[in-house]
């Protein structure tokens, strides 16, 4: 291989002893590779390279793998850093370790104890279906925790909330204001429950909760952040940045190297609009503006618009209704007139354009306003994408395929709620479709894989396990055609995802003028059986050529 040649700058890193793989245009095995000024600066075959070809000096840290695998860091496309952040400090309300309502009530109760009467109190992650009483908590559950606190909790899918009475009544939520409004929920007798669905409620709520201090925000997001470099990921993209303070708190992190990792940004669409922070920017300047703030350590990855809600919360848009209930098809967030005209008008501004889509009937919807966008203002190259992309039918791919439209797939709705598609949202047809990787490989979208974190956990090796293999929390193989194979799926987590970024020249595969960002394994995931792939563990997290994680227990 021995690409570099004779290095004559001193090298900061040579790596020995490796498996390296380097997930270029062949795929090419290596054994070595060295690191000048934070990229990659010579590649070789032999587990050490030519002495007469490297200028090793003093301060050369060489790093002996020992046979480990070298392989490209792990870039994950959508997940909430932000919110990671934000929940340090909330209650755990995910089951199985709540069983029932009446353990999320013991649980915010405890917290309550210890908590200054009329501060907040938040939690995250409960599940109506996995929980025994088979419902959303109400106010009234909540009330019993306490009437002193505010109270707010969020479902695991992050689109829908329940508050007390005390965290109503600071927001206003009342039956004037609420109105006939289907995003406050009801008893059978009318009266406001407390269940928020969506921005419109949940808003509401979250426009009273007091900020949390700049400086303890970004120690929370540090934290966060050790998380996802332990994962193996060296590049990420935070999918909402919702206002000019959590900006200015996330560049501020970044700058500091709280975190570790290079950012890519999504900011949400009402800041560019005629009203927003950003009202008038293009993408260019807002894009100079988070590099320089962050001192280069950001990027603008992003608008991102929504147009519909989750599969799991009933409120992502089908075109067919839910398998539990024939009535119910989900909604759409956007009039299509307006939707088309916003892409449109962020398109030419010359922002990449990312809008949520769970449901079908959204993703259609999607790929009409991103057709009148380019069809209006012609622009090579765009890259604009759908996240999540559950429920995407074939024609929806072609259509995609043609417009050279990417996706970002939830790859783990297979195993966090394989069943539950199958037996209460999509049923058994729909369900063995969702996250169509295959058919969408077929097509040669660009296509990657993402956790949504905390929506699931932070893991990059779980996310490839999920796509390879398609297994269910039951152990049931969901939709056995539409899995693809490990290299593919590595590759998705790597060299497809610099691409979704627009920056396949400087990283996503081992390459010499590439960023030195290395993840580094104790199994090489294209050998080891594909049900042991999530249990690979991380040794090294390589960013820039520093390493910024090592893993001392497994190392040692």
């Amino acid at each position: 291989m021995g690409e570099g040649g004779s290095l004559m700058k001193p090298i900061d890193l040579l790596i020995t002893y490796a498996n390296v793989l380097t997930l270029d245009g062949a795929n090419r095995i290596a054994g070595s590779v060295a690191v000048t000024d934070g990229r990659i600066s010579g590649i070789w075959s032999q587990p050490e390279p030519p002495r007469r070809e490297v200028n090793i000096t003093a301060q050369t840290e060489i790093l002996n793998l020992k046979g480990a695998t070298l392989i490209p860091g792990f870039i994950e496309t959508h997940n909430h850093l932000l919110q990671c952040g934000y929940t340090k400090d909330s209650v755990d309300c995910g089951s199985p370790k709540n069983k029932r309502i009446a353990d999320l009530i013991n649980a915010i109760g405890e917290k309550a104890r210890v908590t200054p009467a009329g501060q907040w109190i938040q939690g995250f992650g409960y599940d109506d279906t996995l929980l025994e009483d088979h419902r959303h908590p109400t106010r009234f559950d909540l009330d019993q925790a306490s009437l002193d606190h505010p109270i707010m909790i969020t479902h695991i899918s992050g689109h829908i909330g329940a508050a007390n009475s005390k965290a109503m009544e600071l927001a206003g939520i009342h039956d004037d204001k609420a109105g006939g409004s289907a995003n406050f929920g009801r008893n059978d007798d009318g009266q406001l429950n407390g269940v928020l669905y969506e921005n419109p409620a949940m808003g509401l709520i979250h426009a009273v909760i007091p900020a949390l201090g700049e400086e303890a925000f970004i120690k929370q997001l540090g934290e966060a952040a050790q998380e996802y470099v332990a994962q193996g990921i060296t590049t990420n993209t935070d999918a909402a940045i919702p206002d000019p303070g959590m900006l200015t708190v996330m560049l501020k992190a970044s700058e500091q190297g709280v975190i570790p990792m290079r950012m890519q940004l999504m900011i949400m669409h009402w800041l560019l609009g005629n009203n927003g922070a950003y009202a008038g920017y293009d993408a260019k300047r807002l894009d100079e503006e988070i590099r320089e703030r962050s001192n280069g350590r950001a990027r603008l990855d992003s608008a991102k618009m929504f147009q519909d809600g989750s599969i799991q919360g009933l409120t992502g848009a089908l075109r067919e209704p839910y398998f539990c209930d024939e009535k119910l098809y989900g909604d759409l967030f956007h009039d299509q007139k307006a939707f088309n005209e916003e892409a449109a008008d962020l398109h030419k501004r010359g922002f990449r354009i990312a809008t949520h889509g769970n449901g079908d009937r959204a993703i259609g919807s999607i790929l009409e306003a991103y057709e009148y966008a380019v069809t209006r203002f012609p622009r090579p190259d765009h890259r604009h994408r759908i996240e999540h992309v559950q429920t995407a039918t074939v024609q929806d791919l072609d259509r995609m395929a043609r417009l050279g439209v990417a996706g970002s797939f939830f790859i783990n709705h297979v195993y966090y709620w394989g069943e539950r598609h199958e037996q209460i949202f999509l049923g058994p047809e729909r369900a063995k479709r969702i996250s169509p990787l295959r058919d969408a490989a077929s097509r040669n979208i660009l296509l990657t894989l993402h956790s949504d974190c905390p929506v699931t956990p932070i893991s990059p090796l779980f996310l490839i396990w999920a796509a390879v293999n398609r297994m269910t929390s039951e152990g049931r193989v969901l939709g056995p055609e539409q899995r693809i194979d490990a290299l593919s799926a590595l590759r998705a987590m790597t060299i497809d995802g610099a691409r979704l970024n627009f920056q396949e020249r400087e990283s996503g595969s081992i390459e010499v003028g590439k960023w030195a960002d290395f993840a580094v394994l104790d199994a090489d995931p294209l050998k080891v059986n594909p049900l042991e792939i999530k249990d690979i563990s991380i040794l090294y997290t390589i960013i820039g050529g520093q390493v910024k994680y090592e893993n001392y227990r497994i190392r040692a």
